[in-house]
């Protein structure tokens, strides 16, 4: 998928240091409530089992990687684009690209992640549940959301 400088194209293992990198700049800013050493902690699950586990599609913009999103059948595990390429319509083109390979969307937000949230909300996304903590059993609260497709011709999210 391309739109204007921007390229999707599939992961590979070159791509994890960068990844890595984009996923550490946009957590520490929307998730800065989780705190620094967890957030450390996290970025070497998402280096060792998360990116090379699932379906990871990276947004390329002018040649540099701009953001990806991680995908396990239809359910976002990530969607993370760098600050310096946010505002850019790259999650939005992210999403909208893993719809129409999937057909439908599912994914678990923070709550506190306001900015998060809107954005999903914004697409489409409707939230089906909330539980009170993570997957770690910290209390961090978690809204379970889902996106459908608004007609069987359209595979753009709304």
């Amino acid at each position: 998928m391309k739109t204007e400088n921007t390229t999707i194209r599939a992961y590979e293992t070159a791509d994890v240091e960068g990844l890595s990198r984009i996923w550490l700049a946009a957590s520490s800013e929307v998730h800065a409530f989780i705190g620094e050493d967890r957030l450390r902690e996290q970025q070497t699950l998402v280096e060792t089992v998360y990116l090379p586990r699932a379906e990871t599609w990276v947004a390329m913009r002018d040649g540099e990687q701009a953001g990806f999103i991680s995908l396990m059948e239809d359910f976002i595990g990530g969607l993370f684009v760098s600050p310096r390429h946010q505002g850019y319509g790259i999650g939005r083109l992210l999403v909208a690209h893993a719809l129409a390979l999937k057909g439908q969307l599912q994914l678990e937000v923070y709550t506190a992640n306001d900015r998060a949230y809107a954005f999903y909300r914004a697409l489409g996304f409707e939230e089906v549940s909330r539980r009170p903590s993570d997957d770690q059993g910290l209390p961090f609260e978690n809204a379970q959301m889902l996106l459908k497709p608004v007609a069987a011709s359209s595979a753009e999210p709304r």
